[in-house]
């Protein structure tokens, strides 16, 4: 089965739940990180995880904000609930992200600040090497379906990253 291509419908859950993930992508900053957070949500809205990004505290390039989220939500909890669930992102997953969160077996995503935007605000920065792959490109590849919905307050999400790539 495809992944789906399309964007349904932002909810106010959905904003005040990206919102979270945009906060704490400041605190990320805040402590000594890149900035970008994210949160995971159950089926019915409710706030389940939070993890914020730890690239340079744990000297681990894989310590994307998505990815530490898609550890712990694969220790609590099973493919078959992760897949009502809904992953938001202070910015759309790279390709690494988006493919963890597929194996996962999450069945949502909301991000804020999109790929193109994080690019042009990074640079050639080495600490951040975007690459200009869309997270529903990667989806389209799988055999299951992955909603995404976005961008959503790419102003926003915005916000933690202005000069940071450029102070580094």
């Amino acid at each position: 089965m495809p992944a789906l291509a399309g964007s349904s419908p932002s909810t106010a859950r959905d904003l005040e739940h990206l919102r979270h993930a945009i906060d704490l992508s400041g605190r990320a900053v805040a402590r000594g990180d890149h900035p970008f957070g994210a949160v995971l949500a159950g089926p019915d809205g409710t706030l389940l995880l939070a993890a914020e990004n730890t690239v340079v505290t744990d000297r681990d390039c894989t310590g994307h904000a998505e990815t530490n989220l898609v550890r712990l939500a694969c220790r609590a909890h099973t493919p078959e609930f992760l897949r009502g669930t809904t992953l938001y992102t202070s910015a759309e997953p790279c390709a690494m992200c988006a493919g963890a969160i597929y194996w996962s077996g999450i069945g949502r995503v909301v991000f804020g600040l999109p790929e193109a935007d994080l690019l042009r605000l990074t640079g050639s920065h080495p600490d951040n090497p975007t690459m200009a792959l869309p997270c529903r490109e990667v989806f389209a590849r799988g055999q299951r379906p992955v909603e995404v919905v976005g961008p959503l307050l790419a102003e926003e999400a915005a916000g933690p990253h202005a000069g940071f790539w450029t102070e580094q």
